[in-house]
């Protein structure tokens, strides 16, 4: 990113780190460093530190840190450009932007300018002479004008180029209209409108932001929903629908449903913590993204088959984010909106207080794969249920999940309790199997935590770690490495170090905060837990160790031959502050 350097520096000063993360998380002064429950997991125990010397944040649990920029991306699901804007909004700073950087943010802020535009030209259309039929389909559906307000619902005319020519009137162009994904493009070279004769759902982001739509047939014609394509505003696996609402409400819990009408049924009843999918399967992002703005989670998938695998794939990917799950079984209606409409909200309240937790559910989903009246099928169900049950992690879920089983099966609570015990102890021995494994492969230990990142000379990068702890500890010790990047093992690590040398030729601080332009947000993670090891000893002894090292395997995977070391000495030679 150009960004200019003492730009960032500026901004990274009038931003402190402390003061930047306290705005979401409650901090705890430990001596030099701050603590607090993380903001990115779910905890109980702060792991989440801040060092406002070192102008970083660090999770001992989720492994995630950086400096005040990386926060915000982070905090904000913002791209990098975006954050620095944030954060000089917040310092009252003037962005300098380069040419570049200035035309891709002009062009996404093109496109928002003309979704929003867009949403306001179906929204007139739905209340014209056009949009009677999607009228009439919404007073059917039960949809009050308020709450077709709070959405921003509209149509889209059974024409073929209404909003094209709506919107060449406002100035935008046919190819910004195919960018946003609101036109489409026609084997001669010509355009024309992408929805025609849907009810419109904005898909707006929880910054306020109009990035999509999604439009819904009026009829049983196929497909029943149509929605954008990505783009460089838009994409489904980071969205969800109704987001920008939910994340005010002032309950625990937030309901995931499968569709933008289940969502909007559920607001309009007083249920202002729905959110639905944007036309795609749930996927680990929507899962982080959710975690952002509770700890709780209520499936409310339909309950045909397809809705149950959905809702069997959603739990892991939810509870791998740290969310707590529970599942909301309707009956008679296939779905929440069905059911509000049958039965109200106050039956919907009570079900969703009773919501099933993900364990009973998985368990009674199992006992029905089975017809318990035969012996076989009764046989089989308890070996899987004992499998199952092995699995939850208090002995006190394993017992009473237990007993509803051996109950469900006309078996005493003994033999259950028999069967799950073998299950467990086979669960403990394959772990711990695979856990001996883990430990002796001393590679897969010490390799980064970070996808994508690796090591091809775990001795060296162990040296390599340890040297770049020690100067972010103290950078005065950085003119005492005489090294060159060429000889770091580890391209990544071999980058920061370059980039740290020439921060210290420029007058710029050598610290991390300094390189978050020029680092991934992944490479900010691993960066920040190397300048975060509590066992770095900072000594020019302990530095002269690590470059020994770090030469050492150079030479020895280079070769040292004479060519070799000349080759070396040469490379050396030919680039100015390094020492040989």
């Amino acid at each position: 990113m150009a960004f200019p350097p003492s730009f960032l520096d500026d901004l990274t000063a009038r931003n402190p780190i402390e003061d930047v993360v306290g705005q979401y998380v409650a901090l705890t002064r430990r001596g030099s460093n701050l603590f607090g429950l993380c903001p990115f997991h779910a905890e109980k125990t702060p792991s989440f530190s801040v060092a406002p010397d070192k102008g970083i944040y660090y999770c001992f649990g989720c492994h995630k840190g950086g400096g005040p920029i990386n926060f915000i991306m982070e905090i904000e699901n913002l791209d990098y450009p975006d954050a620095v804007r944030f954060l000089a909004k917040r310092a009252g700073m003037e962005v300098p932007e380069d040419e570049a950087y200035r035309s891709t943010y002009r062009k996404q802020e093109r496109l928002r300018a003309l979704c929003k535009e867009a949403a306001r030209f179906f929204r007139a259309q739905l209340f014209s002479p056009a949009g009677k039929e999607a009228q009439r389909y919404l007073v059917g559906r039960g949809i009050s004008s308020q709450t077709v307000s709070r959405f921003g619902l509209g149509f889209s005319p059974d024409t073929w180029s209404s909003l094209l020519d709506t919107m060449a009137k406002s100035g935008y162009t046919k190819e910004e209209l195919y960018d946003a994904g609101l036109v489409l493009k026609n084997q001669k070279g010509g355009y024309y409108d992408r929805f025609r004769n849907r009810l419109m759902f904005p898909i707006i982001d929880t910054r306020g932001n109009v990035i999509g739509f999604g439009g819904r047939v009026l009829d049983d014609s196929k497909p029943k929903y149509l929605n954008s394509p990505e783009t460089i505003i838009f994409n489904k696996r980071k969205n969800l629908f109704a987001l920008n609402v939910a994340k005010k409400t002032k309950e625990e819990l937030l309901i995931l449903t499968e569709g933008y009408m289940d969502a909007i049924s559920l607001h309009q009843y007083g249920f202002d913590c729905a959110v639905a999918s944007l036309g795609t399967a749930l996927t680990q992002e929507h899962a982080q993204l959710l975690a952002k703005y509770t700890n709780q989670v209520v499936l409310t998938y339909d309950a045909d088959e397809a809705g149950q695998n959905a809702t069997r794939r959603a739990i892991p990917m939810l509870e791998r984010a740290g969310l707590q799950v529970k599942i909301l079984r309707m009956q008679g209606a296939k779905d929440p909106d069905e059911f509000l409409k049958k039965y109200g909200a106050d039956r919907f309240r009570a079900l969703l207080q009773r919501s099933e937790n993900q364990a009973e559910y998985r368990l009674q989903s199992l006992q029905r794969k089975f017809d318990l009246n035969d012996d076989a099928q009764r046989v089989t169900f308890l070996k899987e249920a004992a499998e199952l049950i092995c699995t939850f992690p208090a002995a006190v879920e394993r017992d009473i999940y237990g007993r509803r089983a051996a109950e469900a099966a006309g078996v005493s609570p003994d033999t259950m309790r028999q069967e799950i015990s073998s299950a467990y102890r086979r669960r403990i021995a394959r772990a711990k199997k695979r856990q001996t494994q883990a430990d002796l492969d001393l590679n897969a230990q010490q390799q980064p935590k970070e996808k994508g990142l690796h090591y091809d000379n775990l001795k060296s990068a162990m040296a390599e770690e340890q040297l770049l702890a020690q100067i972010l500890k103290d950078p005065v010790l950085l003119p005492e490495v005489k090294l060159h990047p060429e000889q770091f093992s580890s391209p990544l690590l071999g980058r920061v170090f370059s980039l740290l040398l020439q921060c210290q030729r420029d007058g710029r601080p050598v610290s991390l905060t300094a390189l978050e332009g020029d680092l991934t947000p992944e490479e900010m993670n691993h960066l920040s837990s190397i300048a975060r090891r509590r066992d770095t000893l900072v000594s020019e002894q302990a530095i002269a160790d690590c470059v020994n090292v770090i030469r050492g395997e150079y030479a020895r995977t280079v070769g040292t031959g004479p060519e070799a070391l000349r080759a070396i000495q040469q490379q050396l030679q030919n680039k100015k502050g390094y020492g040989g």
